[in-house]
């Protein structure tokens, strides 16, 4: 019996199926129904054609696949409207509840709303995209206040960390100023006594 008019009513199914559904699955399995369909020609076992037709799809699967969907996948690139959305902003007209606002992200000016009232010169952040409008969330003020006071710290710090300097050193030119007086009067001494 030939069996190399089954093979290839199988890998024209198989085209079909790809084509419909382009998952890279049935394409494995076109390939080893092809490599099968030529096994049919030197071969009369259907057992062995099957045998090959099954063992080679599923090993082209599982070698290839994922080699060829990461060279095939698309890099997901973020719109402009995806890439707003955690940013934070400043807003620009004050934002109620139920009237909508104005925020500043990313040098642009949007229509914004939000749950609670907010008032113009705060902080938020973008959180969704209604339509055209940006819906925003006040960023916690605990945030602004911490840094704040690191900020202070961190100048406290600098600023005591000048004056020690600065003491330091007025301390050092105090001490040389005493000891070139010192050695100036002995000097005139020593010429004193050299006179008489």
């Amino acid at each position: 019996m030939d069996y190399w008019a089954i093979w290839l009513i199988v890998v024209l199914l198989l085209i079909v199926i790809e084509a419909a559904t382009v998952n890279l699955v049935s394409v494995w399995f076109i390939a080893s129904g092809i490599i099968s369909l030529f096994v049919s020609l030197f071969c009369d076992s259907f057992f062995i054609q099957f045998g090959i037709f099954v063992v080679l799809g599923i090993f082209l699967l599982l070698l290839t696949r994922p080699i060829l969907t990461k060279m095939l996948a698309q890099k997901e690139t973020k719109t402009n409207l995806e890439r707003i959305i955690g940013m934070e902003g400043v807003v620009t007209s004050k934002i109620s509840k139920n009237v909508v606002g104005e925020v500043k992200v990313d040098g642009k000016l949007w229509s914004a709303i939000a749950t609670t009232a907010i008032k113009e010169g705060a902080i938020v952040k973008a959180c969704a995209i209604e339509g055209v409008k940006l819906v925003v969330e006040k960023v916690e003020e605990e945030k602004e206040d911490s840094s704040k006071q690191k900020k202070s710290t961190t100048k406290k710090k600098s600023t005591s960390t000048a004056k020690k300097k600065t003491s330091s050193t007025s301390s050092k030119t105090t001490t040389k100023k005493k000891t070139t007086t010192t050695s100036k009067k002995g000097n005139v001494n020593k010429k004193k006594e050299s006179e008489v």
